[in-house]
């Protein structure tokens, strides 16, 4: 089941360097698509849920580069605006999106919302594509709430915002932990480790 490799749908370098530090240990290497020798990556992100867009860019991915792939998608669902801003958790502030315009639009949206109520959760929904062309996919959620202000110089995307249950008291965001330990209880952490064990039962692999 080792020395497997994958290219990772993203032009992303904070989620390549999640992702490659968690399948390190599982013995699957990771390669960039400019690293398999792809000069430009686009993938039009036109699914409705975390799924559809991870197998569409997993598939374009494949398609562009011939290898094996693998894609993430995910964001922030919280629950006082209706599961917002979910799958357009990149793009929530609109055109010219920003980290910080993202944060800011958050904050804003929920300014009137008591701390009992600004339950949230980070989901991730990892799809790959096979030599053969099957897809397998797997999901992955970390559960914690809207913090009032950022905190933390760590993470990226709204990890000064969400505070891990695992962190609850005192209260840390993701953004004040290390990598190593945002890595054993994320999101995407998750969704890896049960793609990883799908992995191992395909009998493609």
């Amino acid at each position: 089941m080792g020395g497997k490799v994958f290219t990772v749908a993203t032009n992303n370098q904070n989620k390549v360097i999640e992702i490659r530090a968690m399948l390190k240990p599982l013995d699957i290497e990771v390669l960039t698509p400019a690293e398999a020798g792809v000069t430009e990556f686009i993938a039009e992100e036109t699914g409705k849920t975390f799924e559809e867009n991870a197998i569409i860019k997993a598939n374009a991915c494949s398609k562009i580069t011939g290898k094996v792939s693998i894609a993430d998608d995910s964001g922030l669902e919280v629950l006082a605006l209706d599961g917002a801003p979910g799958v357009y958790s990149a793009r929530f502030s609109g055109t010219g999106a920003t980290d910080k315009k993202n944060n800011e639009l958050l904050l804003e949206k929920l300014k009137n919302v008591p701390a009992a109520e600004r339950t949230a959760s980070f989901v991730s929904v990892i799809a790959a594509v096979l030599d053969n062309g099957d897809i397998i996919t797997a999901r992955g959620e970390c559960r914690g709430k809207i913090a009032f202000k950022p905190s933390g110089k760590g993470g990226f995307g709204y990890d000064p915002l969400f505070i891990p249950d695992e962190y609850a008291e005192p209260a840390k965001s993701f953004a004040d932990i290390s990598p190593e330990e945002k890595n054993s209880i994320s999101h995407r952490a998750k969704a890896l480790q049960a793609f990883y064990e799908k992995l191992k039962e395909s009998e493609n692999v």
